[in-house]
């Protein structure tokens, strides 16, 4: 197996596309076309893990976090960064990162945490918009089935839990073909009218390439007519931070608890307790702050994430509690989605979890 497989079989779980602006998910190190020897999954790609990888015999790093966010103008080993690039690249071992286009999917970070805490009905906190297209074609009416297959098999088509989903209305095409064309249905120089259908669907913007190839591979016209509109709309399965319900609410400090045990936490950074119980969680994996008055106007009770500064604290104004657990504590379980998802997909490669505790915060 190669390594591209590896990375292919991520990619069409939490697609590039949907990382931020900001972000570096990707091959970053490594030859895709290397014969794969086994895979480490680790939060962070640091140099004692490249170290773990070369001991375990593994080719390929899987981490969360991007060892390189930002250009390298050298390669000195002056930092942490630039030695674990040069350490990865001397030993033949590929660096790969699945970060926040792994935050931003409905079954990803945000989910694994609210399944760690047992939440229930969970939703993207803040959807994305913009990430979809409407495709509109005309089909002959007795070829629009076949069509309408090859393009929901190539990722169009999908609305929330539904598939398949498209609209047509039936209408007359008309058309007349030169000297030059090849017409599957009418004849040269005569002009042609024919049953069509006219469909609609939905579509990921990432996915428009595959899709449209799909279409005119399936369509019998030898010319496809189509239209692509961007849309405003809102994915709501795509987007940052997730909301969910404990079954019954909880007394406030036994769900502190709660998530002191199930996240394996000595402390958690917490602003006035002003409510009794918690129901209602707002989450994100990470530095979750821009997200706090969004998590405000949901009506949770409480929002759990890392990496709040001290004035922000501040702005929960008794609405919201909010449970810094850390940036690392919130994000660990990431190894296991990770190692979850390779083994169901492709269960006959060698995965390992790194051993690497690879928390820079310590507590005294």
């Amino acid at each position: 197996m190669k390594i591209s497989q590896v990375i292919d079989t991520l990619n069409q779980w939490a697609p590039p596309a949907y990382q931020e602006s900001y972000d570096n998910s990707r091959l970053i190190v490594g030859d895709p076309n290397t014969e794969l020897t086994g895979v480490l999954i680790s939060l962070d790609c640091i140099e004692t893990v490249v170290e773990e990888a070369i001991r375990k015999g593994c080719n390929l790093i899987v981490s969360h976090h991007p060892i390189v966010f930002k250009g390298l103008k050298s390669f000195t080993g002056k930092d942490y960064v630039e030695r674990t690039v040069i350490k990865a690249i001397k030993h033949d071992i590929a660096l790969f990162s699945i970060h926040t286009n792994l935050d931003n999917i409905p079954s990803g970070v945000n989910r694994k945490i609210a399944d760690t805490i047992g939440l229930t009905d969970c939703k993207i906190l803040a959807p994305k918009n913009q990430t979809l297209i409407k495709l509109t074609t005309y089909i002959p009416s007795d070829d629009t089935d076949a069509v309408l297959e090859a393009v929901h098999a190539a990722g169009a088509g999908q609305i929330g839990n539904y598939e398949h989903c498209s609209f047509s209305v039936e209408g007359t095409g008309s058309y007349r073909a030169t000297e030059e064309a090849t017409p599957h249905l009418g004849t040269v120089g005569e002009k042609h009218q024919e049953k069509e259908n006219r469909v609609e669907v939905i579509l990921p913007s990432y996915r428009q390439n595959k899709v449209i190839q799909a279409l005119k591979k399936a369509h019998p016209y030898e010319e496809v007519a189509y239209d692509l509109i961007a849309l405003q709309n809102t994915n709501h399965e795509v987007g940052a931070g997730m909301i969910g319900y404990l079954v019954k609410p909880m007394p406030t400090l036994d769900f502190l608890q709660h998530l002191k045990d199930q996240f394996n936490l000595s402390v958690i950074k917490h602003t006035t307790i002003h409510t009794d119980t918690i129901q209602k969680v707002a989450l994100c994996g990470g530095a979750g702050s821009f997200l706090l008055n969004t998590a405000k106007a949901s009506g949770s009770d409480i929002f759990i994430t890392g990496d709040f500064k001290y004035h922000e604290f501040f702005d929960a104004e008794n609405s919201i509690i909010i449970a810094d657990i850390g940036h690392y504590e919130s994000e660990v379980f990431t190894k296991e989605l990770i190692y979850d998802h390779l083994t169901e997909k492709i269960p006959n490669i060698a995965v390992n979890f790194s051993e690497e505790n690879t928390n820079p915060v310590n507590y005294f």
